[in-house]
């Protein structure tokens, strides 16, 4: 009020400064104008005439808030309201930030996924190559497992070269296209380590090599080991995906990595000119079932499309027979090598380096041909005889435990065996008779060893053997237990030289073909008995009897028993198809 009454004086005397002026006179200008407080009355107005004597308008200090305050103390100026932003203006405002942001945000992870989706398909081709370069695992792990030389320079110390050896040597090196290839021949023939001494000598470049296995889940893990592939189980953008690439079954991860594997062969092919190799060793490990069948055909199928256009060349082992006739159903490109016992000379010169090897010793050659008599030319046998110090116990316990797991298996029980096990005795009984055919046909044969090439193991054609067990599911099954062997050319035989001694043996002993025709018998009454259906009357038991008489349209069948007679049915009438019908 008194800077009012001042300013008017002031006024008057025309100096045009304002209250604000008059303040800074005073000492005024630190504290500023003074606010009213809400809860102390509201200053009462000026006076009218002095109100009419101000012709100015206050300007407020630099430091001066200016505030402006009506007689409504809740209310703002209208000027302050005027130049608000209205509410549909804040919420444009904020929409379009928003979807700023969205875009902004979106692009940049679209632009991320994008790449690392490009990278992780790179990096899965660039590490699947990488598993065809030079240096395998397998063969460090070989080298130690199944005594192969380390070193080139050391091959021919302690190494036997197959006549098939050649042969392995251009297919790994991948000289040998348009074509895939199925090894086969009994268990410890050499077929494993002619493979790996053949990438050996490359040392591996191009060539992957794993081993098969009954559980498909198992067999596609050694796969993506092989070839260095993860099956997408490290891919991140399956928890983006409602169905990822995991969402699958174990087939379907084996055709993507085949897939995987072609993409490789075609830039390799483009910058080497050769194809690649991958061998898949022990094919007869996987089931003879619906998924075993789906899964050979998925590789034959591959193996085949590849073999034309010279991209991969695929090698399967085998030492079952069965596998092959899966195989021959579809094949039009297949080659079959089969690997056999060793011949006697290179038997003997076999056994010849494994002993100089472990004892530094040359045996004479009448002990060298004494072993090759009992155990022949399989490699796993010659090489458990090398290493023990008695090699003639050695030969002498080995045909004890072909001996032992034959009987263990088929072995027949006779007449006094129960009629539970009548399916197991059909099995064995057949077993036993085709053993004994084949030792039989020794004295059919006009040689059984020759002096060159030694043991001549006789043998049948797969169809007159299944003639001779009179079942023809039996004898591949005795293929599978390493009994009998099934060669690519369908003949049976012993599986080895010592089986075929402890055939011999088994044969030999006193009153055994009377036992095998006991049990023949027993067999055939048991059958017998299940194919008969026993009636008994009971009214023969009480003394009566049955007269049957033919009468028309049938048989008349009556009872009679002390002094009575009734008729007890009448059956046999015919049928439309002139048949009897009870």
């Amino acid at each position: 009020m008194g800077l009012i009454r001042a300013g008017s004086r002031l006024a008057s005397r025309g100096y045009s400064g304002g209250p604000a002026a008059v303040a800074a006179q005073r000492g005024l200008w630190a504290r500023g104008p003074r606010i009213p407080n809400e809860r102390s009355a509201p200053p009462p107005p000026p006076p009218p005439t002095t109100l009419r004597r101000i012709h100015w308008t206050p300007q407020p200090g630099p430091r001066q808030e200016r505030r402006h305050y009506s007689k409504d103390k809740d209310k703002c100026n209208d000027d302050d309201h005027r130049h608000e932003p209205s509410i549909w203006y804040k919420m444009l405002e904020s929409a379009a930030t928003s979807l700023a942001s969205i875009l902004v945000l979106g692009t940049g992870f679209a632009l991320a996924a994008y790449t690392y989706h490009k990278s992780y398909k790179y990096f899965v081709l660039k590490k699947m190559s990488n598993a065809f370069e030079p240096g395998d695992p397998v063969l460090d792990l070989a080298a130690i497992g199944k005594d192969l030389p380390l070193s080139k320079t050391a091959a021919a110390t302690h190494w036997i070269e197959r006549p098939e050896q050649s042969i392995v040597d251009e297919i790994v090196a991948g000289k040998e296209v348009g074509h895939y290839h199925l090894f086969i021949g009994e268990k410890g023939t050499g077929k494993s380590s002619m493979l790996l001494e053949a990438m050996r000598k490359i040392d591996g470049d191009g060539v992957a090599m794993f081993e098969a296995h009954a559980d498909l889940e198992i067999f596609r893990i050694r796969l993506g080991k092989a070839l260095d592939y993860e099956f997408h189980e490290d891919y991140m953008g399956s928890y983006f995906s409602e169905r990822g690439p995991r969402d699958t079954t174990a087939l379907l991860d084996i055709e993507r990595a085949l897939n995987k594997v072609e993409k490789v062969a075609l830039k390799r092919r483009a910058r080497v000119g050769r194809p690649l190799v991958i061998i898949i060793n022990q094919m007869h490990l996987i089931r003879d079932d619906d998924d075993g069948k789906d899964l050979i055909e998925l590789l034959q199928q591959r193996a085949e499309q590849w073999a034309a256009s010279n991209l991969v060349t695929m090698v399967f082992n085998s030492d079952d027979y069965w596998v092959y006739e899966r195989l021959k159903q579809l094949s039009t490109r297949m080659a079959v090598l089969t690997v056999l016992d060793l011949p006697k000379h290179q038997a003997i010169a076999a056994l010849k380096n494994y002993r100089r090897r472990y004892f530094s010793e040359v045996p004479s050659s009448e002990i060298l041909e004494e072993i090759y008599d009992r155990v022949g030319g399989r490699l796993n046998f010659l090489n458990r005889v090398a290493k023990s110090q008695d090699m003639l116990a050695t030969c002498e316990e080995i045909k004890r435990v072909e001996k032992t797991w034959f009987l263990n298996q088929c072995w027949i029980l006779g007449e006094e065996m129960d009629d539970d096990v009548m399916d197991q005795q059909k099995w064995a009984a057949a077993a036993v008779v085709l053993a004994t055919a084949l030792v039989d046909k020794e004295e059919e044969m006009e040689e059984t060893y020759d002096p060159a090439k030694g043991h001549i193991l006789p043998s049948y054609p797969l169809h007159i053997a299944q003639e001779i067990m009179t079942r023809a599911d039996f004898v591949r099954a005795l293929d599978r237990l390493n009994l009998f062997s099934i060669t690519s050319k369908a003949e049976v035989r012993a599986s080895s030289v010592p089986m075929h001694i402890a055939f011999r043996e088994i044969v030999a002993q006193p009153g055994f073909r009377e036992h095998l025709q006991a049990t023949i018998d027993r067999i055939a009454a048991i059958e017998s008995l299940g194919r008969t259906r026993e009636i008994v009357a009971k009214d023969l038991v009480w003394g009566g009897k049955y007269e049957i008489k033919k009468s028309y349209g049938g048989v008349e069948v009556s009872l009679k028993q002390e002094g009575k007679k009734r008729d007890v049915t009448v059956v046999e009438e015919d049928d439309d198809d002139g048949k009897s019908e009870d």
